[in-house]
């Protein structure tokens, strides 16, 4: 029900050090974000539901995850339905990239503005494997930013942005530092509990229930 990646001896300095040749991230000189971008909206919460909700989930998730996809192709439509737009939840979702064209679609996502990143979290992951397995995943990757508004120059910049990208991978390493998250989906309810693995939306909602759901 999970997609692993294995934190065993992994220090926050050693991953962060390490995180271009984990994701295999090109050696270059830092890239200026692109102008029509700022690097710290691009980084800050994506956020779900209305900000009094009684229940705040933050879930964990990686783009390659087919788990994820799987959640948020069948169970997430009720979520949002039955517990989000009804005032119950809260649902922000925090990136848990598990390689690097996780990472890139992750800041693909983060390049659109706000107000669109779940629409183009939803279409990414509901094309989960047309470009995750792809020959030339990334040029799929392109398509869809195209379909988003995001031209070729923002794109090409996105996908090269070392402070974008580290980012991502930090904010991952919050979730293995302070939660223990080794492994997508993962859900943090009320900075409280930690739900691991993909769930139908009973499962889920039962998960939910100690906290009012």
């Amino acid at each position: 029900d999970t997609a692993h990646f294995d934190t065993a001896g992994t220090t926050r300095r050693a991953f962060v050090a390490g995180s271009a040749s984990f994701f295999g991230l090109a050696v270059a000189s830092p890239m200026a974000f692109a102008d029509e971008l700022s690097l710290d909206e691009a980084l800050s919460p994506r956020v779900l539901g209305q900000s009094d909700a009684p229940i705040h989930v933050a879930e964990y998730y990686s783009m390659t995850c087919g788990h994820c996809a799987d959640f948020h192709n069948n169970t997430f439509p009720k979520v949002k339905a039955r517990l989000i737009d009804e005032g119950i939840v809260r649902f922000e979702m925090r990136p848990f990239p598990l390689d690097g064209l996780a990472l890139r679609a992750h800041a693909l996502a983060r390049a659109v503005p706000e107000s669109k990143f779940f629409a183009m979290v939803k279409m990414l992951l509901a094309k989960h494997a047309v470009w995750v397995r792809a020959e030339d995943p990334i040029a799929e990757l392109q398509k869809m930013a195209r379909l988003a508004g995001v031209n070729a120059d923002i794109f090409n910049a996105v996908m090269r942005n070392r402070p974008l990208l580290e980012g991502l991978v930090a904010q991952r390493q919050i979730g293995i530092d302070k939660w223990g998250v080794s492994s997508t989906p993962s859900f943090v309810v009320n900075d409280d509990l930690l739900i691991s693995g993909n769930k139908n939306y009973d499962d889920f909602a039962e998960a939910l229930s100690a906290f009012g759901a």
